[in-house]
């Protein structure tokens, strides 16, 4: 009789409130009377109301993003399989991917299709998540850097990430004095279009560079170092000077970057100052576990995403 105790319990419980439910919708039924609610009848088909309802669910926001998710990894996959069987970095095919997924190529002939997969209204959430894998992937590859080849070639490092910039920023302020007259829009003076053309030309994919040197396995090597340092150097420098050609553009002066890149020096010393030794001491205290415990998982964590929100901010 004891084996039959769990069963017997079961379908005791279920029984039970089962009728209790029952009860209560029955009883339930007559109160909709004294309030004169209308039961709406659909006109069409019980599976003419499935389709409309699933229909609906597709472009459901949280349907729409897991379905371009599934979309880009595949195809951003097809096409790095087939770089790597070249012997190309696959991460040259994931940005073929994105042309072909793109306005460019899927856009233009299937447009029917482009609409429904990557409507624009939902691009701002591809983009959000896209901008978080961003931050998650510059947080590993400035794990892996060797600090110590850093502090030895930083010198050079900057002198080759200006380098750099300042031969295609000329190049860019030279053709925008031959692409003015035809591409300049209406109202626009040369000076403002020629910076932002130079800062164009000049600016280096840090995240493209990084996960290419992260690939071929490089960025604990001394090259591999070296290059990573270089792209940095070369972002917060291009960046500063994009803050400047856009006070330019709008202010006609120089002065109102200046406070951009005063913001951007503060956030540098703060992170290897204070940022950096808090962290090192932290990871000390933990040198001696197996295992990292869920508060320093947290700490680790929004230190990365308030650096984040510093840089963007």
């Amino acid at each position: 009789m004891g084996k039959y105790k769990n069963i017997i319990f079961y379908i005791t419980t279920i029984a039970v409130f089962s009728c209790l439910m029952y009860f209560f919708i029955v009883e339930g039924q007559t109160l909709e009377v004294k309030e004169n609610i209308v039961t709406k009848i659909s006109g069409g088909s019980t599976w003419d109301n499935f389709l409309e309802s699933f229909k609906t669910n597709l472009h459901h926001p949280l349907a729409l993003l897991l379905a371009q998710i599934v979309t880009i990894i595949l195809v951003a996959r097809l096409f790095g399989w087939i770089c790597m069987k070249i012997k190309q970095p696959s991460v040259i095919g994931e940005m073929i991917a994105g042309i072909v997924l793109g306005p460019s190529l899927l856009g233009m002939y299937f447009p029917e299709f482009s609409a429904f997969l990557f409507p624009k209204e939902s691009l701002g959430n591809l983009q959000f998540l896209s901008q978080i894998g961003l931050i998650l992937f510059m947080y590993i590859v400035g794990m892996e850097l060797d600090l110590s080849v850093l502090r030895k070639k930083a010198h050079d490092a900057v002198v080759i990430s200006h380098a750099s910039i300042i031969i295609p920023f000329a190049l860019g302020i030279g053709l925008s004095y031959y692409i003015y007259q035809e591409f300049a829009p209406q109202g626009i003076q040369f000076t403002s279009f020629a910076l932002f053309i130079a800062i164009a030309m000049s600016i280096t994919a840090f995240p493209v560079l990084a996960r290419i040197v992260q690939e071929r396995n490089l960025q604990k090597t001394k090259l591999g170092t070296v290059v990573i340092t270089c792209a940095a150097a070369d972002d917060i420098t291009a960046w500063c000077i994009l803050a400047a050609v856009i006070a330019i553009v709008k202010a006609g002066s120089f002065a109102s970057s200046i406070y951009v890149i005063l913001m951007a020096i503060g956030y540098v010393f703060l992170m290897i100052k204070i940022v950096r030794p808090f962290l090192k001491r932290i990871g000390d205290l933990q040198a001696g576990k197996n295992t990292i415990n869920k508060p320093m998982v947290a700490i680790f964590f929004l230190t990365l995403i308030l650096s984040a929100y510093a840089t963007e901010v």
